[in-house]
């Protein structure tokens, strides 16, 4: 691995500069740079390493599967598939962090496809952080599409954070849910400068008793732009939630379109979205605690993408 890479995968996957603790695979510039399987966990390259199959054994309780990708030039334009199929009441914890970076003109592009594949009773939580680094006029993009399909009592509970460095993303993610499972989504995301940055959730409530909860907390600064689309199906009895909360600075603008769809008639659904910019009465409170008006900004927004 060169230091770039060493550099993201600090930051993006916990990674203390010798190993992980439990199942990895590093991506480096579209090829495997370090893997290792466990006694639960199987990785297995697919054909022509276009990605890998991530077999989680049933039963398998509170280990951890490292799955960092890290694009370190530009004029890379990185695709990877990768399936996790987790077996029957396992209770894991995936950490796919993923970094772009460019000191040239050549843009960098790493585009994650995951599909998660979760048995009866499984339980995943799932953290992704996405950062872009570099000094370079190429674009650094990242967009991430995720696949989800939950079985009866399953639980996937998602973390992702973006707050610097990423000049586009698209984030597309689609749900499936049986009886009684549970989709979880915490979305962080925060732009700058010209940066753009969409999030398209759609979940399909197929099972009685499923239940999805949606929060998307935002930060648009300087002329960034953002969109937000959620649409929750609920065709069954269940509960959905979606919430989009979004800080506007300097002349950054959200467009905020959650949508719901009741196909059945105990299907209880609510959406929420508020836009605005920090309250003044905020930043006067911290500046009597000694904070300079830049300080408490900075305060008040990590306070808000933390939730």
């Amino acid at each position: 691995m060169n230091k770039v890479t060493e550099e993201i995968l600090r930051e993006v996957s916990d990674w203390n500069g010798q190993e992980f603790d439990g199942a990895f695979n590093i991506r480096e510039n579209g090829q495997c740079a370090g893997v290792r399987s466990t006694e639960n966990i199987r990785i297995e390259p697919k054909e022509g390493g276009r990605g890998i199959d991530i077999y989680i054994a049933p039963g398998t309780k509170k280990e951890n599967v490292y799955i960092p990708a890290c694009v370190t030039v530009g004029n890379i334009d990185d695709v990877v598939y990768n399936d996790f199929h987790v077996g029957e009441n396992a209770d894991v914890t995936i950490i796919a962090g993923c970094g772009v970076h460019s000191d040239g003109e050549g843009e960098a592009r790493h585009n994650g496809i995951h599909r998660f594949l979760l048995d009866r009773g499984a339980h995943v939580v799932y953290k992704e952080k996405h950062i872009g680094s570099g000094t370079g006029v190429g674009l650094r993009k990242i967009d991430p599409v995720t696949d989800v399909e939950l079985a009866e009592d399953a639980v996937l509970e998602m973390e992702t954070l973006q707050i610097r460095g990423v000049d586009r993303t698209t984030r597309t993610t689609r749900g499936v849910l049986k009886d009684r499972a549970r989709l979880i989504i915490h979305e962080s995301i925060m732009t700058d400068g010209e940066e753009y940055a969409k999030t398209d959730f759609e979940v399909d409530m197929q099972g009685e008793d499923s239940v999805v909860d949606l929060i998307s907390r935002s930060v648009a600064r300087d002329h960034s732009y953002q969109e937000y689309h959620s649409k929750i199906l609920g065709n069954n009895r269940c509960t959905g939630h979606s919430e989009c909360d979004a800080i506007l600075v300097g002349q950054g603008k959200v467009n905020a379109s959650p949508e719901l769809f009741a196909g059945n008639l105990d299907a209880a659904l609510i959406h929420e979205a508020a836009i605005g910019k920090i309250a003044g009465e905020q930043i006067l409170k911290l500046q009597t605690l000694g904070l300079t008006e830049e300080e408490a900004e900075e305060k008040i927004i990590e306070g808000f993408l933390r939730g």
